[in-house]
């Protein structure tokens, strides 16, 4: 490297902020640049699908620092600025402007993008989707306008969005291909917690369901036509269908790309000196033995801290459990772990699950792969154990509250 070498991250969210802080606190005194198309300094995105979507927090409260951090740390921050590719050969990042920046080490850090809509009036005023902090805002306002909505898409983005629209005292209809909410990542019998969760609520669940078009008078949304004939009114859509990872730089750059930009357990990619975290790494698990790419909070919060360590040369490896949390009406839940569709035998539940006030536990073979606490709290750290543990759990004993979950190992 040069001997005041710079390190240019791209992507100034979560992980890129993240990243930025790693290596100042990991002793790194060269140069940082942190790229970002959106106008902000970086901010967490959790929040515009809970406590800042329902007004519980303030905007000030979203954002990863101070905004005095990057200049007190000598981070040179060029928000609005995005990249338009990589150039390998020169260790050289091109500009939207044509203009060009210089590289010893390269962090990827370029997040997803949701999946949109592909059907007629799907381009109608009123059609939302939530990634930025705009999107949360505009979807704010529309909770407070209107009276009706339809979310499309039952996965955690369009629950936690009809629970805040029915908070606000909006008629909510959902709309989901599977038979559940959440069934590819739960299985039937937790998902079946949520179903009912939000029946409970009086959202209108209408499962099984394709959707034909999106309907507008003077293209404003007016409602949701069903491959059925039926019409859903609804003053506002918000589709939540997904997201992808942001892989072109990636790949137009010649890297290896799969299902996101693959990397190995260091966080490194097929080039030595470019680095990937947060939702766009598909990265190498050394205690699941396989590659995931996690599209969570605490991927983009953690994995910058490894990824500095192998930009800075260092030897370090990303070996934390997957973890998600929601917070859905009275309903908290935290989850630890990583299962598969299909990979496992029996879920076993522990405590109160009509009550919503449990633990559930996805097992194979009796060794526990992941759980999941909901309502109950400071427990993570012994599910932790019990998935590190790989060890054969007398499920009996797993299902019985009454037997401390530390116990459950030796």
């Amino acid at each position: 490297m040069a001997p005041t070498p710079t390190f240019v991250i791209v992507g100034a969210g979560l992980a890129g902020a993240k990243a930025a802080e790693a290596l100042r606190d990991q002793g790194f005194d060269g140069r940082i640049v942190l790229l970002g198309d959106e106008p902000h300094r970086p901010y967490e995105r959790p929040p515009l699908s809970k406590d800042y979507l329902a007004g519980k927090s303030e905007r000030e409260q979203v954002f990863v620092h101070p905004e005095g951090w990057y200049g007190e740390n000598d981070v040179d921050l060029r928000s609005g600025q995005a990249v338009a590719a990589i150039d390998r050969d020169v260790h050289q990042v091109v500009l939207a402007d044509g203009s060009r920046l210089g590289y010893d080490r390269l962090l990827l850090a370029t997040g997803s993008s949701p999946r949109r809509l592909s059907v007629p009036g799907a381009d109608a005023d009123g059609v939302h989707y939530l990634r930025r902090i705009e999107d949360s805002d505009q979807i704010k306002d529309t909770l407070a306008t209107s009276s009706r909505i339809a979310v499309i898409g039952g996965g955690w983005i369009g629950l936690e969005v009809a629970a805040a629209a029915r908070e606000a005292g909006l008629q909510v209809t959902l709309i989901e291909t599977a038979e559940l909410p959440l069934l590819g990542v739960l299985g039937r019998q937790a998902a079946q917690v949520f179903a009912d969760l939000h029946l409970a609520h009086d959202v209108d669940l209408r499962l099984q369901t394709q959707i034909a078009a999106i309907d507008a008078r003077q293209g404003k949304v007016t409602g949701v036509r069903l491959a059925d004939g039926a019409v859903i009114d609804a003053d506002a859509v918000i589709a939540g269908i997904g997201i992808s990872p942001n892989t072109g730089l990636a790949a137009d750059a010649g890297l290896k790309v799969d299902n996101g930009i693959v990397v190995d357990a260091a966080l490194r990619t097929s080039d030595p000196d470019i680095c990937a975290a947060g939702d766009v790494a598909n990265a190498a698990h050394p205690i699941l033995g396989r590659n995931i790419r996690v599209e969570h909070w605490a991927n983009a919060l953690n994995q910058p801290a490894v990824a500095a360590t192998t930009m800075l040369g260092g030897e370090a490896v990303y070996d934390l459990l997957p973890y998600f949390y929601t917070d859905q009406y009275d309903l908290g839940m935290e989850y630890t772990g990583h299962v598969e569709p299909g990979g496992y035998d029996r879920v076993v539940f522990r405590g109160d699950v009509a009550g919503r006030e449990f633990i559930a536990f996805w097992c194979s073979g009796g060794r526990v792969l992941a759980g999941m606490n909901v309502n109950v709290w400071d427990v993570t750290d012994q599910i932790k154990a019990l998935i590190h543990s790989n060890a054969t759990i007398d499920e009996r004993q797993l299902a019985d509250p009454g037997h401390p979950l530390d116990r459950l190992i030796g």
